[in-house]
């Protein structure tokens, strides 16, 4: 299942990504999990220290080696260069799976152990001042797009991605790329701000949305979000004693964590779970085609010097089934 939390920033959608990995890590269930915001924060808030999670290795700077084993031998891509974000897979191009060992994992996943299990982590890499206005930071997100579209994965195996703040998931397909996305939200106007950009794009491309209330404190609070979202609203989450202590660097046991939090956790989980039902692999791959004609047409093919809708394999469409392990 592919997950993605997504809110404003300050909202703590990192926070609560990271005890939802937790909370999936201490099932032994097989999770990636990739932190793909501007401010790379996910690796600490899953407790590695500042030097462990500078060392994460940063994707970006390993994008030609994903382009080319990604590629494969699909005859539609001439050459590794000319692929962009937004390439898709077709006869001959390499899968990622969740519980494989390849290339990409080994350059760019790290385990990383938590109380109940472990994990692999992977990291776009620190944005910097270049990358912002001309050379724009979303090309920093492009290998973890890539990544995804290029992604075989089962019931019972999670890629846990920690998104870009607010509307900025917007500046390419990569929103689309999930079974179930949660976003989070304070109780206040500017909360429910980024819910109603998101709303609006999630109904356009059938995107399943539920909303967690995060920073409640009072009945009025959930009422508030009641109001603004409707059902879209599927738990709320309140003061933490056991984040308070883990963002001090001081965190307790994880099965620790008060009884209500563990919960909501539950219904997360039970929630992305039961969206496996609803999967639907051939308007998955058709929306990743849309996405891609769209960014060949605008940019692509002008940067690349190359047809880029060529590489499109109008026979293919992507799916568990084809979750066999490959050569490397």
């Amino acid at each position: 299942m592919k997950i993605a939390f997504v809110g404003k920033g300050g909202s703590g959608k990192t926070t609560l990504s990271s005890l939802f990995i937790r909370h999936l890590a201490a099932s032994a269930s097989p999770v990636v999990a990739v932190d793909a915001d501007i401010n790379q924060h996910l690796g600490a808030a899953l407790g590695l220290s500042e030097a462990e999670a500078a060392a994460l290795p940063a994707m970006g700077a390993h994008l030609p080696l994903i382009k080319e084993y990604l590629r494969g031998s699909n005859p539609r891509i001439v050459s590794a260069d000319t692929m962009i974000k937004t390439t898709p897979p077709g006869e001959g191009s390499r899968l990622l799976r969740v519980r494989e060992d390849n290339p990409v994992y080994e350059a760019c996943a790290r385990p990383v152990r938590l109380d109940d299990g472990e994990i692999r982590l992977m990291a776009t890499g620190p944005f910097t001042e270049s990358d912002l206005g001309v050379a724009c930071y979303h090309s920093k997100v492009g290998a973890v797009e890539l990544c995804l579209n290029h992604l075989v994965d089962g019931p019972d195996e999670y890629v846990v991605v920690d998104m870009t703040a607010g509307s900025d998931s917007f500046a390419s397909g990569m929103f689309t790329r999930f079974d179930m996305t949660f976003l989070v939200a304070e109780p206040t106007r500017k909360g429910v701000s980024v819910y109603r950009q998101y709303k609006e794009y999630a109904r356009d491309f059938g995107v399943a949305l539920k909303v967690v209330g995060n920073k409640v404190q009072s009945a009025d609070d959930v009422d508030f979000l009641r109001q603004e979202v409707g059902d879209d609203l599927l738990v709320t989450v309140g003061h933490s004693d056991w984040v308070r202590a883990m963002e001090k660097g001081r965190p307790p046991l994880f099965a620790h964590l008060e009884a209500e939090n563990r919960a909501a956790l539950r219904t997360l989980r039970e929630t992305a779970d039961a969206s496996y039902a609803h999967r639907d692999w051939k308007r998955y791959t058709s929306q990743m085609v849309h996405f891609h004609l769209r960014n060949a047409e605008s940019w692509g093919n002008a940067k690349t010097g190359a047809d880029l809708a060529a590489q499109v394999d109008p026979g293919f469409v992507l799916d568990e089934r084809l979750a066999v392990p490959q050569p490397s």
